[in-house]
């Protein structure tokens, strides 16, 4: 069985009404990106920070996935498929993809701010100052902030490497490490990319273009698939 990788973004989430920042020059929900996105805006006042993820981790529980991520998920009846996300949302999970790993982190859980290798599940759709972990240490959403290092990402281009097919779906390919995962894949194999807004890929031969959303790029993809 040949092996699919696929790299998410926040473009294929948008279609489930997850907004995006970047379609609001540099604002999500009103509020500039690096006061709720960076470790600077988190010293500066983690009360905001804190609120603005509960609602977003809210809005995350109540969407549902579109049928971009449910044709990544069928893709598994003939395919064995990947899914790298950069994504913070479980949509992938919820339209029944088994294997995604999250390179930004998961809105479902918190990290420690003493030891950022102790995760947790969170019971609900809040986080709040005074939650902390076993250390006694001050909880934080499980999210990876501008700045910050990006743990999955050896992972991440591992996969890649092995990849039979790669897709990249809903990004914009400006945002590093995640942008540079398509040249981790193996230089002549089929690559297809699904965004109605088109980022530059550079030259990769067998390259598929789809200037389109996830939710009807994905169905030619399949097709396309198949007929290779």
């Amino acid at each position: 069985m040949k092996t699919i990788v696929a790299l998410s973004g926040a473009g294929i989430s948008a279609e489930s009404g997850i907004p995006t920042f970047r379609d609001a020059d540099g604002l999500w929900e009103g509020h500039d990106v690096m006061a709720v996105a960076s470790p600077e805006g988190w010293r500066r006042d983690p009360e905001l920070v804190l609120d603005f993820y509960n609602k977003r981790r809210a809005a995350a529980r109540m969407a549902q996935p579109n049928r971009g991520h449910e044709i990544l998920a069928e893709l598994e009846n003939e395919f064995k498929v990947f899914v790298i996300t950069q994504n913070i949302d479980d949509l992938h999970e919820k339209a029944g993809s088994s294997n995604v790993l999250h390179l930004h982190g998961r809105i479902s859980q918190s990290q420690s701010t003493s030891n950022p290798e102790l995760i947790y599940d969170i019971e609900g759709d809040l986080l709040n100052m005074g939650d902390t972990c076993e250390l006694g240490s001050q909880l934080r959403p499980n999210v990876v902030w501008f700045g910050e290092m990006v743990p999955a990402m050896y992972e991440a281009a591992e996969l890649a490497a092995r990849a039979d097919y790669f897709i990249v779906v809903g990004t914009s390919l400006l945002v590093y490490p995640a942008a540079g995962l398509i040249e981790y894949a193996p230089h002549d194999i089929p690559k297809f990319i699904v965004d109605p807004k088109m980022p530059s890929v550079g030259s990769h031969p067998n390259l598929y273009l789809y200037e389109e959303p996830a939710t009807t790029g994905m169905e030619k993809v399949r097709e396309k698939l198949r007929e290779l």
